[in-house]
């Protein structure tokens, strides 16, 4: 999760390859590499337009050399295209109802903005609307949340279709105005859903071996090797659990959520390894506040 962190973005993608080392250009150094970013690029970060700027134009030269960049919506990005703007750090309200800081005039103009870029049919909303919330790339499913037993019966590709639909939906009379349920709405949720990912020392010994059963018939299903998922930062670092099946890459990097040291997950002919940066700068204790 990138979080509007510019700076760790590029941190993160030098250290995979994929992004040459000077800062004043972004050039793609991954040859046919695919690099796939699981979602919540927005909000807790001032650097979101630049990241998804950053991305368009990595692809466009990785297609170009046999490569590819893929983004996957998370549930900032759906929260974002319902006019959800709680977690973008200057519109965040306070608990008696005030806005911080009290500048409502200058406020109200941003929010404004804001909802404009992102609404359904908006600039920003049309977007990420090019991107899925599932995506499998040789055989591995990569996704923000997780993908469980009923998203598979209810359908992949319709639960993309549903979600890019939504997003794009201009017309109000139209059914594509209703908010995809499946894939953004409830704790099983695609983009909700933290099965897979939470710590296992906050999980009795009989819930860890439900979730590995369920990764196991999910992936099954599908045909899938494994599967790869952000949304819960993972304070020991990017990690494997459900017996393997399940890599959680989510490091909390963004300097809006742990500032921990970048980590990126290369799978190369099926075998995971694990790349990191500089030690972390965070203090274990943030991690309450987010989740």
């Amino acid at each position: 999760d990138l979080h509007g962190d510019l700076h760790q973005t590029r941190a993160a993608l030098v250290m995979a390859g994929v992004l040459s080392a000077e800062s004043d250009c972004h050039v793609w150094t991954g040859g046919q590499t695919v690099l796939v970013q699981v979602g919540d690029i927005l909000d807790r970060g001032e650097d979101e337009i630049a990241i998804l700027s950053l991305l368009s134009s990595l692809n466009v030269q990785a297609k170009s050399q046999g490569g590819a960049v893929f983004q996957v919506n998370g549930n900032h990005e759906t929260m974002n295209v319902e006019g959800d703007f709680r977690w973008k750090e200057e519109y965040r309200v306070s608990p008696n109802g005030d806005w911080l800081p009290l500048n409502f005039v200058k406020k109200n103009k941003g929010f404004a903005a804001r909802a404009s870029l992102f609404k359904q049919g908006g600039p920003l909303a049309c977007e990420l609307a090019r991107h899925p919330v599932v995506l499998n790339v040789n055989d591995w499913m990569f996704c923000h949340g997780g993908l469980l037993p009923h998203h598979v019966e209810y359908g992949i590709e319709r639960i993309n279709k549903e979600v890019s639909n939504w997003m794009q939906c201009s017309n109000e009379d139209s059914d594509d105005t209703n908010l995809p349920f499946m894939a953004t709405r409830g704790y099983d949720s695609v983009v909700w859903t933290r099965l897979y990912s939470q710590d296992s020392v906050e999980r009795t010994r009989r819930s860890w071996d439900l979730s590995s059963i369920i990764a196991e018939q999910t992936l099954k299903s599908v045909g899938a090797k494994g599967m790869v998922v952000g949304h819960t930062p993972q304070t020991r670092g990017v990690n494997c659990k459900c017996d393997g099946k399940v890599w959680c890459i989510d490091v909390g990097m963004s300097y809006g959520v742990l500032h921990s040291r970048p980590e990126v997950l290369e799978i190369v002919n099926d075998r995971p390894r694990v790349l990191k940066g500089q030690r972390d700068s965070y203090d274990e204790m943030e991690v309450l506040d987010y989740l």
